[in-house]
């Protein structure tokens, strides 16, 4: 399969990074480096330590409880090629897929974007993208899955279909 760096161990037990239960997987390595950022060690391009996306395949279906899976980071859409057979795998083990990003939706479909392909094709297996840098003059402990209110939680799927961003209105609501 593919090699992927990772900052973390897979966390089974989440319940912070999305709603229910759910699995984080923290990708290493992350050029936006936004002031204040929850996970700065995961910023190191060179850091963290490869695993195999079987390895990680192997510890989801090994879990019970889940609700879903989380991308976080770091940056997962520098690894987009590498997570597409984790999140290929997750929505066959009947779980929902979230992914942040430090991109915005444009960013990610812009005809410009080298890694673009990869991207795109990782998106059609997310649910529920969490967009945007991390303003630390924007943060608020008052909203749900994101931290600071720029960032929007767009409902990944009703987007693709109507090729306009659609907000997940559930989500996105303060408090």
């Amino acid at each position: 399969m593919m090699k992927l760096t990772i900052a973390a161990p897979l966390t089974v037990d989440s319940i912070v990074d999305g709603p229910g239960l759910r699995m984080v997987l923290w990708t290493q390595g992350c050029q936006h480096l936004c002031r204040g950022c929850h996970n700065p060690h995961t910023h190191d391009l060179a850091g963290g330590y490869a695993v195999d996306s079987n390895d990680i395949i192997n510890q989801m279906k090994s879990t019970k409880l889940q609700k879903g899976l989380t991308l976080s980071g770091g940056e997962p859409f520098l690894q987009a090629e590498a997570l597409l057979p984790i999140a290929q795998a997750a929505k066959q083990l009947g779980l929902d897929v979230w992914a942040y990003t430090g991109f915005t939706w444009e960013q990610l479909h812009a005809p410009s974007n080298p890694l673009r392909q990869y991207q795109l094709e990782l998106l059609q297996w997310v649910d529920i993208l969490v967009d945007g840098r991390f303003m630390e003059h924007m943060k608020s402990s008052a909203l749900r899955y994101r931290g600071s209110s720029n960032q929007r939680i767009i409902d990944v799927q009703a987007s693709l279909d109507n090729d306009t961003i659609v907000i997940h209105e559930e989500f996105a609501a303060i408090g």
